[in-house]
């Protein structure tokens, strides 16, 4: 139970801490729930199946090759997920009612993101221990975070523009930039002291974050 405590509370904490940011207008708990659930079962069986096929086309034969692995880290791992999360804020919340301003992109795809997070977290944890899971609560739960702010900010500003198509995919684009970075820097610490690389990128990633959430925040039109 401890273990399950421990992957479980840092994905809580970032929820409401969106949940709360959400001032003007907040989203119905359902929908937010079933956004959550979606990116648990849904987004997790996609990458699954898609990162199998991006295994068989992109393998991984020489693991101290900074070449496979950045391919690795970007398309293998980071377009795969981001993908899979995207299918979901796409197809299911950014057709809903509910999303009704460009904050709720943030808001849903940060949910669909934790949802995904959270079971990744859980099978982490179990499998790896308490250090893990306490390493993973400052270091992949919030990098996943991110990722979802940075693409619901351009979801939330495709739903209300002309330029629906582009913006969604620049969102797509966005956090898998930021997740393959964060990840490649990770995937090639053979070299020593690169890992830095990905705390910086996550760094530089939060801090993007608190800007989108601001922006929309002031553009809220239930302010």
């Amino acid at each position: 139970m401890n273990l399950l405590l421990l992957a479980i509370a840092p994905v809580t904490i970032l929820i409401l801490y969106i949940y709360f940011k959400d001032k003007y207008e907040k989203e119905p708990i359902g929908v937010l729930t079933k956004s959550f659930l979606l990116g648990a079962t849904v987004s997790i069986i996609l990458t699954f199946i898609l990162g199998y096929i991006a295994s068989i086309f992109i393998p991984l034969t020489d693991p101290k090759s900074v070449f496979q692995q950045f391919l690795k880290a970007f398309f293998v791992v980071a377009l795969v997920e981001e993908f899979s999360k995207y299918i979901i804020v796409r197809f299911y919340a950014q057709r809903n009612k509910e999303f009704n301003e460009p904050f709720d992109g943030i808001v849903y795809s940060v949910m669909v993101s934790m949802g995904f997070a959270a079971l990744e977290n859980v099978l982490y944890t179990f499998q790896y221990g308490a250090a893990t899971g306490l390493t993973r609560a400052f270091t992949a739960v919030p990098a996943h975070a991110t990722f979802g702010i940075l693409m619901g900010f351009l979801m939330g500003k495709a739903k209300f523009s002309n330029n629906r198509i582009m913006l969604n995919l620049l969102g797509l684009l966005l956090a898998t930039l930021f997740h393959g970075a964060y990840d490649f820097f990770l995937f090639i610490n053979f070299i020593p002291g690169i890992s830095i690389g990905a705390f910086i990128s996550l760094i530089i990633g939060i801090v993007l974050s608190k800007k989108a959430i601001k922006k929309h925040q002031n553009n809220s039109v239930f302010k």
